[in-house]
């Protein structure tokens, strides 16, 4: 199949009064370029599945179904759902063939998840959601180390990046069986030094946040910086992740009521599970 594009090029020239060539007329050309037969392929594929044609879940032909309909190599059948599966449109399923990527459900986080009317509760921003969605919301500790931090923790924290400052915390949050976030906490050493924030599990109905509440340090504000990217590899392995899922990258710096930053942590949430929800009022 071939697909039209537009160009427009000048025709008729003169000579101006400064004896500079100079174009009197121009007109619109259409030419047709020929689409490669792999991206078309994975054009149509891809219609099915946004049409709905082709549902969360269905069965995609297979390499050599795909050969014989396009009349092409196995090889660029491959390169076709290749290019699905990095969209992460489509996923491989050991013993079935390729399918549709199910749809999940999202964990979303929204403004409002460090907010005191949840306190009673008992349950953290994640678990809490988790239980909205009937999931059971955990979390695995990786480790906890008095550290060093980097410039831009340093910086965001207004702490020292020459010393050991830091108390570090790596956790992964799962909901049920599925890893959905790379939590990793940072709190000046002034702060988390003989507390319960060094054990792995807290000692506080309310969690870290009621320990830094009991250190003095009560959130009025929060500060978050997010970005989308595509993972690590350990952040791959950790997470799970198919080919073609993006991560959210969310800084979140929570500031007391004397307005200095205490707590900073990094979430890195698979992009196929997590949303961010917003609800706020226009100053």
């Amino acid at each position: 199949m071939s697909r039209q594009s537009v160009r427009t090029v000048c025709v008729n020239s003169r000579v101006d009064q400064q004896g500079r060539l100079a174009w009197s007329k121009k007109r619109r050309v259409s030419t047709m370029v020929e689409e490669p037969i792999t991206q078309r392929i994975a054009r149509e594929l891809r219609d099915q599945i946004s049409s709905g044609e082709r549902g969360p879940g269905s069965l995609l032909p297979s390499e050599p179904e795909i050969a014989r309909q396009f009349e092409v190599s196995r090889q660029t059948a491959r390169s076709a759902f290749q290019i699905l599966e990095q969209e992460g449109l489509i996923e491989a399923v050991q013993r079935r063939g390729r399918i549709v990527r199910p749809r999940t459900q999202i964990i979303h986080l929204g403004n409002d998840r460090y907010s005191p009317r949840h306190r009673e509760t008992g349950l953290s921003p994640f678990l809490l959601e988790c239980a909205k969605q009937g999931r059971t919301g955990r979390f695995e500790v990786l480790s906890i180390e008095r550290t060093r931090p980097s410039p831009e923790v340093a910086e965001r924290l207004g702490v020292a990046n020459s010393t050991e400052s830091v108390l570090k915390r790596e956790n992964v949050f799962y909901a049920d069986a599925d890893p959905v976030e790379c939590v990793t906490t940072y709190i000046p050493w002034s702060i988390a030094e003989d507390t319960g924030l060094l054990q792995e599990e807290i000692p506080h109905q309310f969690g870290i946040h009621g320990v830094l509440e009991e250190r003095g340090h009560v959130m009025t504000r929060m500060r978050e910086d997010t970005i989308t990217r595509m993972p690590t590899p350990e952040e791959v392995r950790l997470l799970n992740l198919k080919t073609g899922v993006p991560v959210l990258d969310l800084w979140h710096t929570s500031l007391d009521q004397n307005g200095e930053p205490y707590e900073l942590t990094r979430f890195v949430m698979r992009g196929d599970m997590t949303g961010l929800r917003y609800d706020v009022p226009i100053e």
